[in-house]
């Protein structure tokens, strides 16, 4: 079997993301930032936190501050069932790489997506401020909001975490 010169071309051109739901919606967070997904274990609280950040987790002895996505968005907090995970994600604050957990609902699937399959965030009617969002992907007759984690988790928040890891550690 032989292929066209093009067709590896095509497969690098393809992003992949995670799904996964907050409050019934489909959201999607590129690969390239996700580390792993882990099912929800004990996230501790640390007082004088933002409202987003949830708590920390306890990551194979790493502490991981872990933000609740539907609080960032003015949702209620997710509530807590058998199929809430955790979505690590890594981000940069101040030059470094900061691991961060996003809680999320229920994870969906992977997608391998074209670039141009990610269509401009809407001007109206979603439930995340559009500064938050790279686009939109088209899933079937839905849509998957595709988050932008660099403006989703601002320095204030990540700063915050890092307070928390130190002060945890």
């Amino acid at each position: 079997m032989s292929s066209s010169p093009s067709e590896p071309r095509q497969r690098a051109r393809q992003r992949e993301y995670l799904t996964f739901f907050i409050a019934q919606v489909q959201y999607a967070v590129s690969l390239g930032y996700v580390r792993e997904v882990i099912p929800y274990d004990t996230v501790t609280r640390v007082p004088g936190m933002p409202e987003p950040v949830r708590g920390v987790t306890n990551l194979r002895g790493s502490v991981v501050p872990v933000i609740d996505l539907a609080v960032k968005f003015a949702l209620a907090p997710i509530a807590i069932t058998a199929r809430t995970c955790i979505v690590l994600v890594e981000t940069e604050l101040e030059g470094a790489t900061m691991l961060l957990g996003l809680l999320t609902e229920e994870v969906g699937q992977v997608l391998a997506v074209e670039p141009g399959d990610v269509l401009p965030p809407p001007s109206f009617g979603s439930p995340v401020h559009t500064d938050y969002l790279e686009g939109m992907m088209q899933l079937g007759k839905a849509f998957a909001l595709v988050l932008d984690v660099k403006r989703t988790l601002s320095q204030a928040e990540l700063l915050a975490s890092r307070e928390a890891l130190l002060e945890s550690a």
